[in-house]
């Protein structure tokens, strides 16, 4: 016998979903249609597909792409750039889900490596959205060094080591504004893993050691972690298979499984997942979920993760073969049921920015 239940309003603050001039690894209409089946209301787009979001011609052109494909509701975030371009924040940030930075190397050309231009990007951006950043190791400190100076609003995102947890740990019992991301993929795998999947296990940052991953799981335990989010990545096949594969892997579609399925395992509670991709990512981003917007889940639903049932374009998976427990039946937006028996039902252009861009 099934059991089902209603997940309000979840939403996935960090995803990378492609199109514009990486059309070919993904499409803003297919990449929202995985996070539909994934049972996501909303999603937030990463700033590093060419053409980088970096000047407000970029981001109007962003904005118009996905106001045409989007069949999910979605944000878009303003993203710090190697030259300087601190000069745009005063117009663009009420149209944005936030400023992201690139602390450390990883896709595209978008590293700010100096203390200094840390802190000019930090100083020039209002306080009245959150920054986000990619920040791995040493780095941490770094930033929450500025994060102090500021007090601005920080989100540190795929955190994926016992030290990054321990300095984020200090940072909240001192109570500076920062909140965690984790993903799925650095709590279920691990660099033990990677000789076996070889590209496919190719990310940013890289799978850790199993004393890292376990730190991890200690840390959703006692609340450190505030958000499980994807970092939903796709890459061809052929890329992913080529002599230098990219950075990335997708996630949309397995996240919620993979999380119920600690559920069934009693590694977590079905309350700590509804606040780790529902309640905590909407009240960090001040977000209210629309009436009758959820995902329906038969949290008894078991069965092997398949590449012939995913949505996104890349049509792989990580965790292709691993057994789950928990499968997103329908997802409902604003009262209308848009994903349905594994097909999307909602059409191209259907999703709305929840930060209302102009268009």
């Amino acid at each position: 016998m099934s059991r089902l239940v209603k997940i309000p309003g979840m939403v996935d603050p960090h995803t990378h979903l492609r199109d514009l001039d990486w059309s070919h690894k993904a499409t803003f209409t297919s990449e929202t249609g995985a996070a539909l089946a994934g049972g996501y209301w909303c999603v937030f787009d990463m700033p590093n597909t060419p053409p980088t979001t970096t000047d407000a011609p970029a981001l109007a052109t962003k904005q118009r792409a996905l106001a045409a494909g989007a069949v999910c509701d979605y944000g878009i975030y303003f993203g710090a750039a190697q030259r300087d371009n601190t000069g745009e924040y005063g117009a663009v940030w009420p149209e944005t889900c936030g400023l992201k930075i690139f602390n450390n190397a990883t896709t595209g050309d978008l590293l700010i490596d100096t203390q200094p231009r840390r802190a000019a990007h930090y100083a020039a951006w209002p306080a009245q959205r959150l920054i986000a950043v990619h920040a791995e190791d040493e780095t941490v400190a770094d930033i929450l060094a500025l994060v102090r100076q500021t007090r601005k609003r920080t989100h540190f995102v795929h955190i994926s080591t016992a030290q990054e947890i321990a300095w984020l740990r200090a940072a909240k019992a001192e109570g500076l504004p920062v909140t965690v991301g984790v993903c799925p993929h650095h709590l279920y795998l691990t660099e033990d893993d990677v000789p076996r999947l070889r590209g496919y296990g190719i990310m940013k940052p890289g799978l850790k050691t199993k004393a890292d991953q376990a730190a991890l799981w200690q840390a959703l335990a006692d609340g450190v972690v505030d958000v499980i989010e994807s970092d939903h990545a796709p890459h061809s096949r052929a890329e992913k298979e080529g002599p230098v594969p990219p950075y990335g892997v997708p996630g949309l579609e397995t996240t919620l499984p993979l999380l119920l399925t600690a559920v069934a395992a009693g590694r977590l509670t079905l309350a700590q997942v509804s606040a780790l991709v529902a309640e905590q990512p909407r009240r960090i981003w001040g977000l209210a979920c629309p009436p009758e917007t959820y995902a329906l889940v038969d949290l008894d639903a078991a069965y092997v993760i398949e590449a012939a049932n995913l949505h996104s374009q890349c049509g792989w998976s990580p965790f292709e073969g691993l057994r789950v427990r928990g499968r997103v039946v329908e997802t409902w937006l604003r009262g209308q049921r848009v994903y349905a028996d594994g097909r999307i039902l909602a059409q191209p252009g259907s999703g709305r920015d929840v930060f209302g861009g102009a268009v």
